[in-house]
């Protein structure tokens, strides 16, 4: 594995994971209750799975979608961590 392959490795799920807290932050306003927060952070989360790891990189859509929902309750936790570090 040389760097570049490294970096996109571990920038990829970062990424993703920044991105899925951004848009659901970004959907808060249109009145989704906070108890669906967590529901819209997996759905993104095996959406972008599916697309990136299951389409883009040819792992297939099963390891896609197992890939996603890790992705999206990483960033429910993470979002839920520092909600709560902050108050």
């Amino acid at each position: 594995m040389n760097f570049d392959e490294f970096i996109d490795d571990l920038c990829t799920p970062v990424v993703q994971i920044g991105l899925i807290i951004g848009l659901v932050e970004a959907m808060k306003p249109l009145g989704i209750d906070a108890k669906f927060i967590p529901l819209v952070d997996i759905v993104l989360g095996l959406i972008s799975g599916i697309l990136v790891y299951g389409l883009e990189y040819g792992y297939g859509i099963f390891k896609g979608s197992i890939i996603g929902l890790a992705l999206g309750l990483q960033a429910c936790g993470l979002f839920s961590g520092f909600k709560n570090m902050i108050h």
